[in-house]
């Protein structure tokens, strides 16, 4: 699945003031990752606050999306949940034309035993129409997907191609990498360790601030497929700031106020999430004044 190798990017949802969908900010958005070297585009994952959208705004920002990428660039689709049921049924009933892989995040809140999971991930592989990208991340879901569980699932389903692995452990992630089927794809999903997990073998990253600074993150990825470590590590270490920036208070709050800070989309979210304080928000004009 060479599309899915380097940079993909979790988009955001921009807002306007009165919190409805910013379509203008959003086709800005995405004209800017297909300009500056972005291999693809995650739309609706955990970044772009699809719980917070209706389903009616969901399929108005899918439709925006593709009319503006046009074809241009490879796009996954967020869909995941805690009710397999329910995920099955919109894999078997949504129009996902124009889409070229789904994003599916391990269950979140019931906390299901490692077999629980499989079955779910078996459950979704046989609904799918499309290829499947698993999604670890037990910092949201309270439950890690172990590796033997996503190795197991590489092997027994031909449409399951990758996981994002954002555990931020990099010793699971080395095991992942280990043990996978040779064509089964390692992405990180930790932007602080893209790099390390890409030059071990990775196939590279879905990333947040890689929206804001596409063309540096995107070309240090690709330096690490191309295993040029010094080249690769000096963009690391120009850019690592900016990550515990943007995380510092949330996911999108920070990426959303950085993208403001280079005019590309305003700072709202929706709640429970709340926007970046203002020493945050001035913190970041400053890394980026000096970017």
């Amino acid at each position: 699945m060479q599309k899915f190798l380097g940079t993909g990017v979790a988009l955001v949802t921009p807002f306007n003031a009165d919190k409805s969908v910013d379509f203008e900010a959003l086709e800005k958005l995405v004209n800017f990752q297909i300009d500056n070297g972005v291999n693809y585009l995650v739309v609706l994952g955990t970044t772009g606050e699809p719980a917070t959208l209706t389903s009616y705004e969901q399929s108005k920002v899918i439709d925006k999306i593709i009319a503006v990428n046009n074809g241009q660039l490879p796009l996954v689709l967020g869909v995941g949940g805690n009710n397999t049921s329910a995920v099955v049924e919109t894999l078997k009933t949504k129009d996902l034309s124009g889409f070229d892989a789904i994003l599916s995040v391990s269950p979140y809140y019931n906390k299901p035993t490692q077999e629980g999971i499989y079955q779910h991930f078996k459950a979704i592989s046989k609904a799918s129409p499309l290829p499947v990208i698993l999604y670890n991340v037990p910092g949201r879901t309270a439950k890690n997907m172990e590796p033997e569980t996503v190795i197991r699932l590489a092997r027994d389903f031909d449409n399951i191609i990758g996981v994002k692995e954002a555990s931020g452990d990099m010793v699971q992630s080395m095991r992942l990498i280990q043990n996978k089927p040779k064509d089964f794809m390692v992405i990180s999903g930790d932007d602080m360790i893209a790099l390390p997990m890409t030059l071990g073998g990775g196939a590279g990253v879905i990333s947040v601030i890689g929206q804001a600074l596409p063309s540096d993150f995107s070309e240090m990825i690709k330096l690490g497929l191309l295993g040029k470590c010094n080249d690769a590590f000096r963009l690391q270490y120009k850019i690592m700031d900016s990550i515990d920036l943007i995380f510092e208070e949330g996911n999108p709050a920070g990426i959303k106020s950085m993208l403001n800070k280079l005019e590309i989309c305003g700072v709202e979210v929706r709640l429970p999430l709340v926007k970046a304080t203002k020493d945050l928000s001035e913190r970041i004009g400053d890394f980026i004044e000096e970017y």
